[in-house]
């Protein structure tokens, strides 16, 4: 009786399958999520569409480089709001690469750890007008460059022009913001339709934002 032998299949076949085989396209919205809200979700939804993305991943940063530790509330509730605020959309999913990292979150090194752990995956990095103008002083944004496309929502009060490759992409203006949100729920004001039920039934279970920070 013949024994089948299992092939061998060394790095550089692996390498030339991984080359020949098309890539997943994902985008990745990355932030505070403190709270999430709708302006966040018609973004996602508006470069997902029109790029023809497989999915966007929601990821919440740990510890913000450039935001003050002060006024975000703990991480368990900020993932548990955008895992209840993207329920429903099959092609949003949450990313907890910075979460689970813990620290100060830079994207050169999360992105350095998901194309590791994601070869076959070209990432679409997605930031509002507002951000794109501050991408020179993002940390190590030239080798970042080689790990992401930027995708740039734009916005008209600021120009879509960049020194830096980024696609511009079209979306419905919600003037809302997280900030927003925050200080009319400590006022005692409606956040009603700025934010999902479930993320406002949420924040309402959990009596969060209820001191002004």
């Amino acid at each position: 009786m013949r024994t089948l032998t299992q092939p061998v299949i060394t790095v550089e076949m692996k390498e030339e399958i991984l080359k020949n085989t098309p890539h997943k396209q994902v985008g990745i919205m990355g932030g505070t999520f403190n709270p999430p809200h709708l302006g966040h979700l018609v973004m996602a939804e508006s470069v997902c569409s029109q790029l023809g993305l497989d999915k966007i991943l929601f990821m919440p940063d740990a510890q913000p480089p450039h935001q003050n530790p002060k006024t975000t509330i703990a991480a368990k509730h900020r993932v548990a709001m955008v895992e209840r605020a993207i329920d429903g959309n099959a092609h949003f999913d949450l990313e907890r690469a910075e979460i689970d990292r813990g620290g100060v979150s830079y994207t050169y090194d999360t992105m350095v750890t998901l194309k590791q752990k994601h070869p076959d995956t070209d990432f679409y990095f997605i930031v509002g007008a507002d951000m794109v103008k501050d991408l020179p002083n993002w940390h190590r944004i030239d080798d970042l460059l080689k790990l992401v496309q930027f995708v740039g929502v734009k916005r008209p009060e600021f120009p879509a022009e960049s020194r830096f490759p980024v696609l511009w992409v079209d979306a419905p203006l919600l003037d809302i913001s997280s900030s927003l949100i925050r200080q009319r729920i400590a006022q005692g004001c409606s956040v009603r339709y700025l934010v999902p039920d479930a993320v406002l039934d949420y924040i309402e279970e959990e009596g969060l934002y209820r001191e002004k920070h």
